[in-house]
């Protein structure tokens, strides 16, 4: 595609207004405006980013290349239908869809109108996850937290659905291995979903993950640890910062040990702080904002008709394993004899 890419943004909540002003700096775009049917709210975000405001989708979808969805999940399918349906590419925040069935059809609408369908896993472009990615090793062990206060957002699904998505997403992508089982917990305090979950994975790679996620939390975390054979990394994506212990960075701090191991093999630590010894490297982390880089190569994506970075494909495969998750949760059982009292999204 020559040229600039015609786009407009679905949605004017707080998302919606964040992909709004992203676009509206992008020099290879065109934005034609923010569509919603609050026309106030609309307004006031297409006034202040210098477009357009609709009330109906039938009012853009014969002049724009590109369409962000920024809508509740629920309402993610029957918004990007009809342009799926015109072979208008399409990026839809996260989750895809609120059930596995309609992510399929999202998916097969793509592939057969051969259209561009990215999802908005953010995370995968974070800059700290970049350069985790940069690192290309193999791991052996992954834990990830992620913890949030509650903000009154996406109540219609829970929070594996919610927040743990974005982990689920990155820890297949670091695993790359079919799975071989599955433990989880979930609570729901506040709505009818869950609220707090815990999931275990074990790959059939041998990899093992354990997944933390909560929307009921005092604070914001995003961290993961990742142990390989040749590294041990701690990443924050909420700070943007990462360190790793690379065994070819110490290779010569453990020799220099094993000069001083007694006849039973222990380490004679009179005289010497060896604790002070290990390398410890600081990540080479790009201050970028992850949002951008997704729009960024979502436009990429549909200028070259390529498959985007995070594809349909890949957002189909986490639902999946969402789905396997929410059904641990509901199979769970406490010490009372009970399962967990949590509603079901129609997952199959």
């Amino acid at each position: 595609m020559s040229g600039k890419v015609r786009t407009a943004v679905i949605g004017a909540g707080r998302m919606g207004k964040l992909h709004t002003r992203i676009y509206s700096q992008m020099e290879q775009v065109e934005l034609i405006g923010v569509v919603d049917r609050d026309s106030k709210r609309a307004g006031e975000i297409a006034c202040e980013y210098g477009t357009q405001a609709f009330a109906d989708l039938a009012e853009v979808i014969d002049k724009v290349d590109a369409v962000t969805v920024s809508v509740p999940t629920e309402h993610h399918f029957s918004v990007a239908k009809p342009f799926l349906e015109k072979g208008i590419a399409v990026l839809v925040e996260k989750p895809l869809a609120d059930s596995l069935p309609i992510a399929r059809e999202m998916l097969e609408l793509s592939r057969k109108n051969n259209c561009v369908l990215q999802v908005g896993y953010s995370e995968r472009f974070n800059p700290v996850a970049q350069a985790m990615k940069r690192l290309n090793f193999k791991p052996r062990f992954i834990e990830s937290n992620r913890i949030s206060p509650f903000t009154f957002r996406s109540t219609d699904i829970g929070v594996v659905l919610d927040m743990m998505i974005h982990d689920i997403d990155i820890i297949l992508s670091l695993a790359k291995s079919p799975i071989k089982s599955v433990s989880a917990a979930g609570v729901n305090v506040i709505g009818k979903h869950e609220d707090i979950a815990n999931v275990r994975i074990i790959f059939e790679s041998g990899c093992v993950a354990n997944m933390t996620a909560s929307r009921l939390a005092l604070k914001t975390e995003r961290k993961v640890r990742v142990f390989s054979e040749d590294a041990y990394l701690s990443l924050d994506y909420f700070k943007k910062t990462g360190t790793v212990i690379s065994k070819a960075a110490n290779i010569d701090i453990l020799q220099e040990v094993r000069k001083h191991l007694d006849d039973n093999g222990e380490l004679k630590l009179t005289g010497n702080d060896w604790t002070n010894m290990i390398n410890v490297e600081s990540l080479d982390i790009d201050d970028k904002e992850p949002l951008r880089m997704e729009q960024e190569a979502f436009i990429k994506a549909v200028q070259e008709k390529s498959r985007p970075e995070v594809s349909a494909e890949d957002a189909v495969q986490a639902m999946e394993l969402a789905a396997l998750i929410g059904e641990k949760i509901r199979e769970h059982r406490w010490d009372d004899g009970t399962s967990a009292d949590i509603g079901s999204i129609h997952w199959r």
